[in-house]
């Protein structure tokens, strides 16, 4: 054990996009249940490379007594994530691997194709208003983007007897989101609020979104957290207080 700089990892702020995991060169960090983890100590250099890349300033140097740097160990550690790899990332996100999913033979279709569950336009969290009469004591489902396309019940199962919106917490302006959906909560004594978001890490965002802006409205606001694979099953389903 040796005193000297290495990261550290506010849980709270990190939203588990997963840009500093591309930034370490040394591939000392990993997204681990939704959330950015130093994996080891000697993986670390300390030199905090990847300080700037974070959006929300969860990274942070600190001194402190921790086990040395090892070279050695870290090519060796590298060596195996290269392995581990099958295909490059396009943009440098664990969310965007490229994978195939497997399906088993679609049951025939219904004589009639089942009804849309929408009951109010628009849906997308940039475009809708705060004071729309239909938010009022509603019962609110915030999804991500890709939920919808992934489970085939999304309508049935998600959508019947709730008021939507929609996001992607990844490519769209994660403050913004928190901006209006607190001000939907402000104005509207929600029933419920219900958070939707795919397994891969940086989808969790949604439901630190969902967090931050049930604190900025100021309103006592338990939520429905739930996460669907990407076979488009439920995975997990907690309740965030």
């Amino acid at each position: 054990m040796a005193l000297r700089n290495i990261i550290k990892i506010d849980e709270e702020k990190c939203n588990g996009c997963g840009k500093c995991v591309t930034a370490c060169a040394e591939g000392a960090i990993a997204i681990i249940d939704g959330k950015a983890r130093l994996v080891s100590e000697i993986y670390c250099d300390g030199l905090g490379a990847c300080l700037g890349t974070c959006p929300e300033d969860a990274i942070t140097i600190e001194q402190r007594q921790a086990a040395e740097f090892d070279e050695a160990a870290t090519e060796q550690h590298l060596k195996r994530l290269k392995a581990q790899a099958p295909a490059p990332m396009p943009c440098g996100c664990p969310g965007s691997l490229a994978r195939t999913l497997e399906r088993k033979p679609a049951a025939p279709a219904p004589s009639a194709p089942a009804a849309s569950q929408l009951t109010q336009w628009p849906v997308q969290l940039t475009l809708v208003s705060p004071t729309a009469s239909y938010f009022k004591n509603a019962d609110l489902l915030l999804a991500a983007d890709c939920v919808p396309f992934a489970m085939a019940d999304f309508h049935g199962r998600f959508l019947a007897g709730r008021k939507l919106i929609v996001g992607c917490p990844k490519l769209d302006d994660a403050e913004a989101y928190v901006e209006k959906l607190a001000d939907i909560i402000k104005a509207n004594a929600l029933n419920s609020l219900t958070v939707v978001h795919m397994q891969v890490p940086c989808c969790s965002g949604i439901t630190y979104i969902a967090k931050k802006a049930i604190e900025k409205a100021g309103v006592p606001l338990a939520f429905e957290d739930i996460t669907i694979s990407l076979e488009g099953d439920i995975l997990n389903t907690q309740t965030v207080n």
